[in-house]
Formats: structure tokens, sequence, C-alpha cells
């Protein structure tokens, strides 16, 4: 089969962290590796952000990223490039009427705006993954949400024409169908994990002798790191690593670090935080590892692949019960759930983690077991193969009875 995915802005070629890369790089960048594997050829199309860059990468066996001009060769945040998706699906639909894929996977709603543009004259269907919906982020982030005012509605219409649409979790089902995208045209298939990269056995990066708290991903309000900081003035000793974010070197200039900085020095705590910057992804098990316990407590995650790492590497998390995490970490038994937004209560099943011999191997171990046997992506791999062959079994089976009722 073979398979092009649009990733407008999310390139997997680009290092996690970033203000605009995070999950959605490595989501891409790993399940295309993963379908290869199961014998197809994926192309992944992304905007070209530097002139520099080639038309054309081997990002793995069976894989090419293309990097697509729309808009200016340099970077551009996300909320500014829906004026250039016409231009993106304008070029898309000149390399498929030429060669066009099996079937087309686009990911965030631009994309699918832009794919489903350039596949418009061809009889390619088009999967939609949002990754994150429009609907929720306004909801949580009112004024701050930067979003084009014409998201929601341009969303909930790609939602609707998709040949299908992949949610990550069971609560974006729900989001969904308030688009008014017919339930039977959602799949879920939850995000994946390299099992053999993440896992409980392997290098420990350096550490000292204080409990060690990880928090990893893009340094941005809404992933709660505020909330770590808060509570750790409430659990004496430990100490907190931020993970993420630009390079070390820019840390200086990034406006969140800048506050989150602020904030541990006016709480007293801030001897006890380091800020990495953006750490590669070949060395986010060894950080993991190194961790007593791995804290994800954004305000709304639609899926947080944080925890699923932390999961497969056999550390102890806690997360906001929100969003993916209902789905990704049974309370109690893989994890701990805490609202989102209440440091009281994070600093409360922190000191308990902290303090109980057996929750911590617990938890870990059992999450270990969970991560490998869910959310390895040679599982993802297979479950949304499963979608492509419906809905291009689909799209033949409507040829056929049309071309039926024309005879």
């Amino acid at each position: 089969m073979r398979i092009d995915m649009v990733s407008e802005h999310a390139s997997p070629l680009a290092t996690p962290g970033g203000v605009d890369a995070g999950g959605q790089n490595v989501h891409v960048g790993a399940l295309a590796t993963a379908l290869a594997r199961r014998g197809h050829e994926v192309t992944v199309h992304t905007r070209r952000d530097d002139v520099a860059l080639p038309d054309s990468v081997g990002y793995a066996p069976g894989v090419t990223v293309e990097h697509v001009r729309a808009g200016p060769a340099r970077p551009v945040a996300r909320d500014e490039l829906l004026p250039h998706m016409a231009e993106f699906a304008e070029r898309l639909a000149r390399r498929w009427a030429v060669d066009p894929p099996d079937v087309v996977h686009a990911h965030f709603w631009m994309s699918g705006l832009a794919a489903m543009g350039g596949a418009r004259d061809l009889d390619v269907p088009v999967v939609q993954t949002f990754h994150a919906l429009g609907s929720v982020k306004r909801r949580y982030q009112r004024d701050a949400d930067t979003s084009p005012p014409q998201r929601l509605r341009v969303e909930a219409q790609v939602g609707r024409d998709a040949a299908a649409v992949i949610a990550t979790c069971a609560d974006e089902v729900r989001e969904l169908e308030s688009y008014g995208v017919p339930p039977g045209a959602v799949h879920v298939v939850p995000c994946g994990v390299d099992v053999d990269r993440f896992r409980p056995d392997g290098p420990v990066a350096p550490r000292g002798d204080r409990p060690r708290l990880l928090t990893t991903g893009r340094l941005v309000p809404r992933k709660g790191v505020d909330t770590v900081i808060e509570a750790l003035c409430h659990v004496p000793d430990a100490e907190l690593v931020v993970a993420g974010g630009p390079g070390h070197a820019d840390l200086g200039r990034d406006p969140e670090a800048l506050r989150l900085r602020h904030l541990a020095l006016a709480r007293g705590v801030a001897d006890r935080v380091l800020f990495t910057g953006a750490v590669r992804h070949d060395d986010m098990p060894a950080l993991i590892r190194s961790a007593d316990v791995v804290v994800s407590v954004p305000w709304y995650e639609p899926f947080g692949i944080t925890a699923i790492e932390a999961m497969a590497c056999g550390v102890p998390v806690i997360v906001s019960s929100v969003g993916g995490h209902l789905d990704t970490v049974v309370d109690g038994v893989t994890g701990l759930y805490v609202p989102p937004l209440v440091p009281s209560a994070l600093a409360g099943r922190l000191r308990r983690l902290l303090t109980d011999p057996r929750l911590g191997p617990s938890l870990a171990a059992a999450a270990a077991v969970r991560a490998r046997e869910r959310y390895s992506w040679s599982r993802i791999a297979a479950e949304t193969e499963t979608v492509y062959n419906r809905v291009i079994d689909g799209r033949a089976d409507a040829m056929v009875t049309t071309g039926d009722a024309r005879s």
C-alpha cells in the first residue's frame, strides 16, 4: 500500500520539545516507520521552513519526508499557517495527479484542510487524525487561545468530509460527535510508544541523592508545569527536572521558561528546579529512568505520550485526570490521578508515592506491562492499517455500486 501522510507543521525530522514540536512529530515519524515495517511505502509531506532543506529526505527504510513549499521558507508559528494551506493543497494536488497514493492520512486540522484540497479531484480516501481539537482548546484557554477564529468551523468540516477519523482517545470521540462527525466514521486508535527504546532496563542519566520528579514536553502554559512547581513547595528535599522547550542556550529568552523560573524563585524552590531545555528523543529514555516519578498534569491532554513513555520505562506516573490520560493510565494500578490545576492534590500524591516503599514498584511493574501490550507501535500500525483497508474497500464498493446503478 502507498500511504501519503500530511503533517503541515510537525515534521518527524524536528526535535520534540520546541514551541510547535511535540508528540505529533514523534507520532507521525513512529507511525510511518511502523507502517513501512509492515511492507508499506510511506511519504510524509511537511511544510518547508528552511531554504536549505532538500526537497526529499530518507527518514527510515520505506519512509521519505518531502518538504512542501507553502508560504515563506522559514519558521512560522503554527497558528499563523492557515493562509498558506491553499498553496500546500495546490502542490499536493499536482503531486498526486501524477502519482496518487492509495490513501492519505492527515495529521492536525490544517493538514486535513490541505489534504482534502489536494485530493478533491482524485479518487483517494483521506483519513484524519486531529491530535488536538479546537473546541477543547477554546474551552480551557478561552481568551488565551491563539487559534485562527475559523478553526472550529473548518475542523468540523474536515471531520465530516474525511473518509474516516482516527481519534486517539475516547474523550475525543464525544467531541467529534458534537462536530457532527458520523459515529461510524470514527475509530479509536491510540498513540504508541517505541517499547524497544523505552523499556525498564537500559542506561540511566546521572542524578544526585534527592528524590527526582520529571516533567517533559513543550513549555506552554497548558502543560501545567507551574502546578508541579507549586506542589514542589510541599515535597521536601525532592528535585524537579523540567525537560523540553528550546535549546538550553535559548532558555533565557523563552517567555514560558522565564515565567516558570520566576515562579520557582518566588516560591523558594529555584535551587531544586532544573531546566534542561530540549532533549533529544534518543536521550529521553535514560532521563526518564533516572526519575522516581514522572508527572504530567496539563489542563487538558488529547493523548499524553509522556505518560506512556514513562510507563514503558517502568517509572511511576502521576497524571491529571483529563483527556487521553483517562484511557492510558489506570488509577491506582498503573499510575495515580490528580485533578488539574490543584497543586495541593499533586503534592499529596507525590508524598504518598515517594514515602510508600511498595506503591511505586507496584505501579511501575503494571505500567510497563500495559505499555508493552497495548501501546507498541507494531500494534498501533496494525490497527491503523485496518482503518486504511476499510476506507479503501469502502471506496471500491461505492464505485461498484455507482457503476451498477448507472448500468
